[in-house]
């Protein structure tokens, strides 16, 4: 049954592979939805068994690499924190794959589109079933092969080929310190798997290693190599330049990728190794203000944008800015929470938004927007609940995920956690402004769009609109089901071995002991937002655009996304295209081409084209050369031996 979790999307993707190639686009959603259903039906019994009975499990699968004193074995890891991630990925892409059905349905390569789906699903399952950091590493590539083709699906189109390009070098960058994590944990450990590294952590926390050039202390080295890492996968500041571009792809992937899969394997990642990761506590500190900064930097940016899908994506980063630092202040269970909840209410978010989009003739600019919210009555909800549960309103998921990861922030009672509180705080009060400033421009005011457009402007199918209504559940109740299992005063029965936190980072007992006023502040500073967005674009709205201008060097700032695109053109793109045109004109053309085709090469060519003139096919010709060629030996022979 296990295996079947995992292998079920493999099959799904392979056969409906195959029946793209003769275009069989309806047996090829009917595969693959009824593989994912599947999946997800298993994933509910393991949850029960493992989280809920605490009966963890491993499935072996067989040898799978074996290089002198190195192995690794190819098996499937089944505890606590495995099985929710289990709920959350085969939940969300279940309803994603549904809800292709009927929003790709008039693609031609709808089979193709489906393939790519559960191939992702399948990696994504790969990675948080690892049982060692390479099998880890497998599934973390997988999923970025999978993305990269998902967000390039429409090939043709610039735009998207391009978004593809730079999401799958961007996160190779991260990659590239999380392959140089895997090899100093084996280093240090002499084992990439997880029972060995967890068992032993504490005895090499005392342990240095040499790293360029210096002695350092082995663990962080090896915590932050990894924490680059779930950086570019789950798009922290430096390395969050390709979660914008990938909204080129279709809306589904959109939140299959910025709800419950790619992105959250960082956090994923950073909360399955708490072991060590508490043993490294500059590394904590890292994550934690890595973490914050992402959560502010995104909220200001998603409050400037005018793309509907850009908005969301950008609450996406800040939201797991928020995870991450949870992580930092040791405060996993609620990462974990809050991961779970947001899958929920984002994912329902996304899909509201391609309904949005699906009813305006594919328009996605704000902008062109308004006055339909009685032409899409369930969008409308639906897109409300997932506001309400993105902004933290009381009983609705959020509340109880984000309001825990800041009062464990406070908690924390270190420099690094009142940091990530203050910027948690205003990363709340921005993230309820833009969610409303997103639901009024798209809903509410006069229309915007053209009257052929409105004409045309209706709600979406049922089978685009039911998974809305799941996902819907799961943003309104995973909160309130969810609070005691994983974050309640007994979570450590719940997590049972999946999470360690030492004795000393007591940010989780803490945090159901913090002052009333920091668990109400989150609550006021939403409403406010709120408010702020309501009086900016329901009532006076003109008052953006004023405020833009009388601040207009912080507003392109925002508008700008810091500057970041262009910040990396100047230093890395530029640079590297100069060097290679230089290397292109002067390598490849004047010294390989010059010497070679236009060289030696055209040289050769010359000569035996003038050789070749010679051959005419008249013997007279071939008797005179004859002739010349005597005269010519025979005068040497004379002058050099007669002379």
């Amino acid at each position: 049954m296990y295996a079947l979790i995992v292998f079920l999307p493999l099959v799904g993707s392979i056969l409906a592979g195959l029946l793209s190639l003769n275009n069989q686009d309806r047996p090829a959603e009917l595969v693959t939805v009824t593989g994912l259903l599947s999946s997800l039906l298993l994933s509910v019994i393991a949850f029960a068994e493992v989280a809920i009975g605490g009966t963890p499990i491993t499935v072996d699968i067989g040898r799978w690499i074996v290089s002198g004193d190195f192995a690794a074995q190819w098996a499937l890891r089944f505890d606590t924190m495995t099985a929710v991630m289990l709920i959350v990925v085969t939940g969300v892409s279940s309803m994603v794959h549904i809800y292709s059905v009927g929003y790709m349905s008039h693609d031609n390569a709808r089979a193709r589109f489906m393939s790519y789906l559960s191939l992702f699903t399948f990696a994504m399952l790969m990675l948080v079933t690892a049982d060692n950091l390479v099998q880890l590493f497998f599934g973390w590539e997988g999923v970025g092969v999978a993305s990269y083709l998902l967000i390039g699906f429409w090939y043709k189109k610039e735009s998207a080929h391009t978004a593809a390009m730079k999401a799958f070098v961007v996160n190779r960058v991260g990659d590239f310190g999380f392959a140089l994590g895997i090899l100093a944990v084996y280093v240090l450990f002499d084992s990439v798997q997880f029972d060995v590294i967890f068992a032993q952590s504490s005895l090499i926390a005392t342990t240095n290693i040499e790293f360029l050039g210096q002695s350092l202390p082995a663990l962080e080295v090896a915590g932050i190599l990894l924490f680059i890492g779930a950086m570019g996968k789950s798009a922290q500041l430096g390395l969050h330049t390709w979660l914008p571009d990938a909204m080129e792809g279709p809306t589904p992937v959109s939140a299959l990728i910025h709800a419950a899969t790619m992105v959250t394997a960082g956090v994923f990642m950073v909360c399955r190794l708490s072991p060590m990761l508490e043993y490294a506590p500059f590394a904590l500190d890292v994550i934690t203000i890595v973490g914050a900064m992402t959560a502010i930097f995104a909220a200001t940016v998603g409050l400037t944008q005018f793309d509907i899908k850009r908005v969301i994506a950008y609450s996406t980063c800040s939201q797991l800015g928020y995870m991450f630092f949870a992580a930092g202040v040791s405060a996993y269970p609620a990462a974990m929470f809050h991961l779970t909840t947001h899958a929920f209410f984002k994912a329902l978010l996304f899909l509201g938004a391609g309904s949005v989009i699906h009813a305006l003739s594919d328009e996605q600019d704000l902008r062109n927007m308004g006055g339909i919210w009685r032409k899409v009555p369930v969008t409308y909800v639906m897109m409300w609940i997932g506001s309400l549960a993105l902004a933290g309103f009381p009983f609705f998921a959020g509340y109880y995920s984000k309001d825990m990861i800041l009062e464990a922030a406070y908690a924390a009672h270190s420099g690094v956690g009142s940091f990530a509180f203050v910027m948690g705080c205003l990363a709340a009060f921005l993230t309820a402004f833009y969610s409303w400033r997103l639901l009024i421009m798209a809903f509410h005011g006069k229309p915007r769009a053209s009257a052929d457009v409105m004409a045309h402007v209706h709600e979406s199918p049922l089978v685009m609109t039911v998974p809305l209504l799941v996902l819907a559940i799961g943003a309104i109740f995973s909160g309130w089901l969810g609070y005691e299992l994983f974050v309640g005063h007994h979570w450590q029965q719940f997590w049972g071995d999946s999470i360690f936190i030492l004795p000393t980072n007591a940010a989780m007992e803490n945090a159901h002991h913090v002052p009333t006023w920091v668990k109400l502040l989150p609550i006021g500073l939403a409403t406010s937002g709120v408010a702020m967005a309501v009086l900016c674009y329901a009532i006076f709205t003109g008052l953006p655009a004023r405020i833009a201008a009388l601040f207009r060097p912080v507003h392109l700032f925002f508008f700008n996304k810091w500057y970041f695109d262009e910040l990396y053109d100047a230093i890395f793109v530029k640079p590297a295209v100069r060097i290679g045109n230089f290397f292109w004109l002067r390598g490849d053309r004047d010294t390989i081409d010059g010497f070679g085709p236009d060289g030696v090469s055209a040289l050769v060519y010359r000569i035996s084209g003038a050789c070749s003139r010679i051959q005419t096919g008249f013997v007279f010709h071939y008797a005179f050369a004859m002739l010349i060629g005597v005269v010519v030996l025979v005068s040497w022979y004379v002058l050099r031996f007669k002379g």
